[in-house]
C-alpha cells in the first residue's frame, strides 16, 4: 500500500483557514477548583437526538490534562463585541478570568455571559485524532441569543450578517440534505478506518 502524500502544512493550514467558523471559548475546572478556558474555533455540532457537540485540543495544549480529567466543561460561542475577549483567552499566562462575573450553571465550569450561545456539556467520548484529541460533549444545557456572532476566516476575524428567510426562499439554492456537521462522526469513524489500514499496509511492507 502506498504512502498517503505529503504536503506543505502551512499551506494545508491555510486552505483549511478558508472555512469560515464561529469563535468560542472553551471552559473547565481543574480537580482543584481552578478555572480554565481556551478560545478555539474547532467545535461542531454531531447530534440531534442525543445532543452532541464537539470540540479539537492540540496535544501540546497546557490545558490538555484539565479538560482530559474533567467531565464538564462549557462552550460559549462568541459575539461580534467578545473579541477582545477571545484575545484574552488566547494569551498564556493572564489571568483570563479577572474582572469577569460568572453566571451560575449546571456544573462547576465557568459559565461566561454576553455570548450568542452557550453549550453546558458532559464528556461523552475522546478520541484520538492525529495531534488533537477530540472531545465530544452531551449537551446537558444551553441558551442563545440574538447578538450577532463573531466569526474567523482565513486568520482574521470577520463579522457575521444574517441574510433575510425572506431572500432564502426566492430563487436561491436549498442548502443541502446532510451538512458537514451531520455527517462529521462518519468522516471522523472513516478516517479512523483509512489510518487502520494504512498501518496494517506498513506492517507488511
Amino acid at each position: 500500500m502506498n504512502a498517503p502524500a505529503t504536503f506543505d502544512p502551512q499551506a494545508f493550514r491555510a486552505a483549511l483557514g478558508t472555512f469560515t467558523t464561529g469563535v468560542t471559548i472553551i471552559t473547565t475546572r481543574t480537580a482543584e477548583g481552578e478555572a480554565v478556558g481556551i478560545t478555539a474555533n474547532s467545535f461542531n455540532s454531531v447530534s440531534l437526538n442525543p445532543p452532541l457537540v464537539l470540540w479539537s485540543l492540540a496535544k501540546s495544549a497546557r490545558s490538555l490534562p484539565a479538560f482530559s480529567e474533567s467531565r464538564f466543561w462549557n462552550v460559549h460561542v462568541l459575539a461580534a463585541e467578545q473579541e477582545p475577549l477571545s484575545g484574552r483567552f488566547a494569551t498564556q499566562g493572564s489571568d483570563k478570568f479577572a474582572g469577569i462575573e460568572l453566571d451560575d450553571g449546571i456544573g462547576p465550569a465557568p459559565l461566561l455571559p454576553g455570548c450568542t450561545a452557550r453549550f453546558q456539556c458532559r464528556t461523552a467520548f475522546q478520541y484520538e485524532g492525529g495531534d488533537h484529541v477530540i472531545f465530544v460533549g452531551e449537551v446537558l444545557a444551553f441558551d442563545s441569543s440574538e447578538r450577532p456572532p463573531l466569526a474567523f476566516q482565513s486568520g482574521q476575524y470577520a463579522l457575521a450578517a444574517r441574510k433575510p428567510r425572506h431572500e432564502l426562499r426566492l430563487g436561491a439554492t436549498p442548502p443541502p440534505e446532510c451538512s458537514y456537521t451531520e455527517d462529521l462522526l462518519g468522516y471522523l469513524l472513516g478516517r479512523a478506518h483509512y489510518q487502520m489500514l494504512y498501518e496494517i499496509g506498513r506492517a507488511h511492507v
